[in-house]
């Protein structure tokens, strides 16, 4: 809670040498727990969008060997064959700088976006890719659940 008694977030663990109170505490904001409170109401699961990408921030060194003015934005370092970024002709080496006209500040942004949206919806991506600009649509999708590996039960 802030000074003014609002919920900001809420602790989900708590790092302490002693086990008590006292050390490093992770919360999450509680404008994701409200999200998924909302869904599981509503939908009786969570679900998250995911649209097959790796992605890595861009740096200043990244910028600069890209050409890009801003250090500002996600290269798109593997695409999942098969899956929505594949389908919609995003590339390794593209850089994402923008989802639904909302530009991306790193990593960390487009995987909360991402996730944000409704699998089979369509997500306007606007890339850099080999110095010229490029807009294409990625139909949202489920991430689909891991496989179980033989032998490890």
């Amino acid at each position: 809670m802030d000074a003014h008694g609002t919920l900001v977030g809420i602790n989900t663990a708590i790092y302490s040498r002693s086990g008590g109170s006292m050390g490093i505490g992770f919360a999450i904001p509680v404008s994701t727990a409200q999200t998924v409170l909302d869904q599981i109401v509503r939908a009786g699961s969570v679900t998250r969008g995911w649209i097959g990408v790796e992605l890595q921030d861009v740096t200043a060194a990244i910028a600069e060997s890209f050409k890009l003015d801003v250090a500002e934005g996600a290269v798109i370092g593997g695409v999942l064959r098969s899956g929505p970024a594949d389908k919609a002709g995003v590339k390794p080496g593209d850089v994402l700088v923008a989802i639904e006209d909302k530009p991306v500040v790193d990593s960390q942004s487009v995987l909360n976006t991402m996730a944000a949206l409704a699998p089979g919806s369509n997500a306007r991506l606007k890339l850099r890719r080999q110095g010229k600009d490029l807009e294409l649509v990625v139909t949202v999708g489920r991430r689909p659940k891991p496989q179980a590996r033989v032998g490890t039960e």
